[in-house]
């Protein structure tokens, strides 16, 4: 499918795991960018998007489990953090004036030695030599070559970190996690999440590597492993990110990352796996966003094995008349008229396209070109 990551595999927007910026709170149940195969919406920014459904998964899905990066949808590692008007964080990281990076001497002053020579002002063009003009040899030795980082040390020194990212853009829910760690640790490792958060949507890579060197310093935090989740998930590496999701859930017993995983289920060739996901008791009480989430999954995962009635059952049993505009809505039926259409049924496919396009005023789908596409097609 031709979402882009905002869109991801499962159809429903991204709820992050990663660290609320400004003040999000970590609802454990919003939902997420689990967008994609399931038939889910397919986001602004990434072109046309494709036909739900047909496609692999893609990197950036994710229902957001509110909590260690920002994002969105009042979540944690979400977009950029939006810093107050007028300080300055959110553009380029301010210069230190006039000692960044100039010495005196390309100021206009003269450079000064460190310390002073007290042979300042004389020739040393003798000193150069011995007293019989002779050149002396260079008798220092050169000290061994550093080694290379190795693969685990590059990845605890993690990416460099953007001097604006302090830190303190993390919700208060998982700075308060932080606090158990040593002071500089917990710095670190705070601005390694923050900075997940900052990049997950426009670099989900380099999200990724930062929240791997947040879990290289530190393992034994459940939100840590979230994070990581969460920016494997969005970067494309479903396996990690399903292994650390599971670790996450361990820890802290936590079920809004069931969408994600089953997801990944789905990513990886499981699909039987993540309708039994879909089919767990904690999600009778997931909120309306969720549910959808996991919704878009299932009726995903029906069509990953061919079962396109058992797909538009899910999604007729999903509250597609819903009067809202959110963004979970215009998923749903997004959703449900692109599984029509992969069923023949071209003629309600178009109706429901046209019913997706009437609330998407964000327009987060391209409901209504695929309405102008099918209007031509039927009138063929």
């Amino acid at each position: 499918m031709a979402e882009d990551r905002k869109g991801g595999r499962g159809g429903g927007q991204r709820q992050s795991s990663t660290g609320s910026t400004q003040g999000g709170s970590r609802g454990g149940s919003q939902g997420g960018r689990t967008g994609g195969r399931s038939g889910g919406a397919p986001q602004r920014g990434a072109g046309k998007p494709g036909r739900s459904g047909a496609d692999g998964p893609r990197a950036g899905g994710g229902a957001r489990s509110a909590g260690a990066t920002g994002g969105k949808p009042r979540n944690a590692v979400g977009g950029k953090p939006r810093g107050a008007a007028g300080s300055g964080t959110s553009g380029k990281p301010r210069g230190t004036g006039a000692s960044s990076g100039k010495s005196r001497s390309a100021a206009g002053g003269p450079a000064r030695t460190s310390g002073g020579s007290r042979f300042a002002g004389k020739s040393t063009e003798k000193r150069a030599g011995n007293r019989y003009g002779a050149e002396r040899p260079d008798r220092r030795v050169a000290g061994p070559e550093p080694e290379p980082r190795t693969a685990e040390q590059a990845a605890y020194d993690g990416p460099d970190l953007p001097e604006h990212i302090t830190g303190k853009e993390l919700d208060r829910g998982v700075a308060a996690q932080l606090k158990g760690l040593p002071e500089k640790l917990a710095a670190r490792v705070a601005r390694h999440l923050a900075a997940a958060g900052y990049y997950i949507d426009e670099d989900p890579e380099l999200a990724y590597q930062h929240a791997k060197a947040a879990k290289a310093r530190t393992q034994r935090l459940a939100v840590i492993r979230e994070a990581l989740g969460e920016a494997a998930y969005a970067a494309g590496h479903y396996a990690e990110a399903l292994a650390e999701l599971r670790a996450a859930k361990r820890m802290n017993g936590a079920t809004a990352y069931l969408p994600i995983m089953a997801d990944c289920h789905r990513a990886l060739g499981h699909p039987e796996q993540a309708i039994k996901l879909a089919h767990s008791p904690s999600v009778a009480n997931f909120r309306p966003e969720a549910k959808a989430e996991m919704t878009l999954v299932e009726s995903g995962a029906r069509r990953d094995m061919g079962q396109l009635d058992a797909a538009l059952r899910i999604l007729e049993l999903a509250p597609l008349a819903n009067k809202s505009r959110a963004p979970w809505v215009v998923r749903l039926r997004y959703a449900y008229a692109d599984t029509l259409e992969a069923a023949g049924r071209l003629n309600e496919a178009l109706t429901w396209f046209h019913r997706t396009h009437a609330i998407d005023g964000e327009e987060l789908t391209d409901a209504a070109e695929r309405a102008a596409d099918l209007e031509r097609r039927i009138g063929d």
